[in-house]
C-alpha cells in the first residue's frame, strides 16, 4: 500500500493533469475529429454536465468515503471513456461517452484538493496552486501534440487512456483512512454551507473567473487574428502564452502566498485583471500585444486555486463538501459567460462582447471588496 505523502501528492497532480487534457481535447482535436461548431458546443455541454455532477458527488464523498476509492473509480471510468472515444462515427453514442468523460475529470476536481488539504499541514495553498497548474500543463501538452506536432488525435487519447489506467492502478495502492464529515449528513451539511455568505460569494466569483478564462480560451485565436492582424501561427502562440502565463502564476503565487494574504491577493489579482483585460481587448497596443495576453493569463492565474484554498481552510472538517460545492460554478461559468458573449457578439458586434471580461471581473471585484469584512473574521483560522 502506498502511504507516502509525496506519492500521494504527485497522484493528484497526475490526475489534473488529465483533467487539463480532457478539458481542452475537443477544443484542441475538433479539426482532426470533423465536428461541426454546432457538435462542438453539444460536446463541451455534455462534458460539463457530467463534470457538475461528478464534482457535487464526488466532493460530497470524500468527507466519509476513502478518497484514493473515490478517484480509483473516477480513473476508471476516464480511461474507458477515452479508450472508447470515437471509435465509431456515431455522434450521439460519442456524446454519452463525452459526459463520462466529464465524469471522470469532475471526480478529480472534486476530490484531489481535499485530499492535499487532509494529507498536508502546512504550505495547502501552495499545493493547490500546483495541483491547478497541472490542469494547466495538461491543456498546453495537448495543445501542442495536436496543433503544432500535427499527432494523429487518435493515438493521443489512446496513450492518455493508458495511462490513466496505470493512475487508476495507482489509487487503488494508496491507504488514506476514512473520515467522519462533522455537521451531520450531507444535506444538512448542504444546508449549514448555503446560509455561509462567504461560500456564496465564492462560488459566484468562480463562476465568473472560469467563465472568463474558458471564453478567452475560445476567442483569443479569433480576437488576435480579426482585431490585432494576428496570422493563423501567430494567433496560436498567443494562445500559448496566455496558457504559460497562467501556469507561471500558479507556480510562482502558489510559492510566495501565505495564508494571512491569501483573501487580499484574491482581491489584488481580480483588480489587475480588470486592467489589464481592459487594456487588452480595447487598447492597440502593437509589440505590447502578447505581453498583455501573458499578464492575463497571469492574472488570472491563482484566483481559482486560492479561492478553494480560502474555502477548504475555513472549514476544514467539511472540505469536501464545500469545494464540491463551489466547483459546481466551475462548469456553470465555462457555460454562462461563452454562452453571453455569443449571444452579444451575434447581436451586437464581437468588439462589444469583450466588455464582459472587465466588467463581470469588475463586479466580482466589487462583491469580494464588500465581503472582506467578513473574511477577515476568520482570519485566525488560516494562520
Amino acid at each position: 500500500m502506498i502511504k507516502n505523502i509525496t506519492a500521494i501528492t504527485a497522484s493528484s497532480y497526475l490526475g489534473m493533469f488529465f483533467l487539463g487534457v480532457a478539458a481542452s481535447l475537443i477544443g484542441a482535436a475538433a479539426r482532426n475529429i470533423g465536428l461541426s461548431p454546432y457538435q462542438i458546443g453539444l460536446m463541451i455541454t455534455a462534458q460539463n454536465i457530467g463534470f457538475m455532477l461528478a464534482v457535487l458527488i464526488s466532493g460530497a464523498f470524500a468527507d466519509t468515503y476513502a478518497k484514493s476509492k473515490i478517484l480509483f473509480t473516477g480513473s476508471l471510468i476516464l480511461a474507458i471513456s477515452f479508450g472508447v472515444f470515437y471509435l465509431t462515427k456515431n455522434f450521439v453514442l460519442n456524446l454519452i461517452i463525452m459526459t463520462f468523460i466529464g465524469i471522470g475529470i469532475g471526480t478529480y476536481e472534486g476530490v484531489t484538493d481535499a485530499m492535499l488539504l487532509e494529507i498536508h499541514s502546512k504550505r495547502q495553498g501552495l499545493h493547490i496552486n500546483v495541483n491547478h497548474f497541472f490542469v494547466t500543463l495538461g491543456s498546453i501538452i495537448i495543445t501542442l501534440y495536436l496543433i503544432f506536432l500535427q499527432m494523429e488525435w487518435r493515438a493521443a487519447i489512446t496513450q492518455s487512456a493508458i495511462a490513466v489506467i496505470v493512475l487508476a492502478i495507482i489509487y487503488a495502492q494508496i491507504s488514506l483512512a476514512k473520515k467522519k464529515a462533522s455537521g451531520g449528513s450531507y444535506l444538512q451539511r448542504l444546508r449549514v454551507l448555503t446560509r455561509e455568505k462567504i461560500v456564496v460569494v465564492l462560488f459566484i466569483a468562480t463562476i465568473v473567473v472560469v467563465g472568463c478564462e474558458a471564453a478567452t480560451i475560445g476567442i483569443l485565436t479569433t480576437f488576435l487574428m480579426d482585431l490585432r492582424g494576428f496570422d493563423q501561427i501567430t494567433s496560436k502562440i498567443g494562445l500559448i502564452v496566455f496558457l504559460v502565463g497562467m501556469a507561471a502564476g500558479r507556480l510562482l503565487l502558489g510559492f510566495v502566498t501565505p495564508h494571512r494574504q491569501i483573501s487580499r491577493l484574491i482581491l489584488a489579482l481580480f483588480g489587475f485583471s480588470v486592467f489589464i483585460f481592459s487594456g487588452l481587448y480595447f487598447l492597440e497596443l502593437g509589440v505590447f500585444t502578447s505581453g498583455a495576453v501573458f499578464l492575463a493569463g497571469l492574472s488570472m492565474s491563482a484566483i481559482l486555486p486560492l479561492m478553494l484554498t480560502l474555502a477548504g481552510l475555513l472549514y476544514k472538517e467539511m472540505a469536501g463538501t464545500v469545494l464540491g460545492t463551489i466547483k459546481v460554478a466551475i462548469p456553470i461559468g465555462g457555460i454562462l459567460i461563452p454562452f453571453l458573449l455569443s449571444l452579444v457578439s451575434k447581436y451586437g458586434s464581437f468588439q462589444a462582447s469583450l466588455l464582459l471580461f472587465p466588467l463581470s471581473l469588475l463586479i466580482a471585484f466589487l462583491i469580494l471588496f464588500f465581503l472582506l469584512r467578513s473574511i477577515k473574521d476568520f482570519e485566525p483560522v488560516l494562520l
